[in-house]
């Protein structure tokens, strides 16, 4: 359990220009994600809400749930460093989906978009949140 633990809310990448550069990456990229495709969830453009592709064929709701969440939810608990590693998991998803099946013919251009997020959001899950994150604090009141 320890090593779960460890795993969840440990994250320290060496010092404090460090740990202070992952979480300006993680605020700003939370922050794009959130004002580029977050409020897109909830702005209605010609009388229509976004629509959400769902190349896997899941529930429409559960498809939505997931979408929603990742661009919605995830950036700020992202930027406030809360089980970091945990919650970037659906976010993944999505972006890679988006990245290999939803873009995949689509021209380089257009594949870049979740090709960067899927690439910046798999750095965040090697690296953690950093020491200025509040899954630092968790970690340290779990082993103190």
């Amino acid at each position: 359990m320890n090593d779960i633990i460890k795993w969840v809310f440990y994250s320290n990448i060496g010092n404090d220009v460090n740990n202070i550069a992952l979480l300006v990456f993680r605020c700003l990229l939370g922050l794009e994600l959130f004002r580029v495709h977050g409020l897109k969830k909830f702005r209605v453009v010609g009388g229509q809400r976004e629509k959400v592709p769902n190349p896997l064929h899941l529930p429409e709701k559960l498809n939505k749930a997931v979408a929603t969440f990742s661009d919605t939810v995830v950036p700020f608990l992202m930027m406030l460093g809360i089980a970091t590693r945990l919650v970037i998991l659906p976010t993944i998803g999505v972006t890679a989906i988006g990245y290999f099946v939803v873009h995949r013919k689509d021209d380089i251009e257009v594949r870049d978009v979740p090709y960067m997020y899927t690439l910046s959001l798999l750095l965040i899950l090697a690296l953690g949140a950093g020491t200025y994150s509040i899954d630092h604090l968790i970690f340290n009141h779990l082993t103190n």
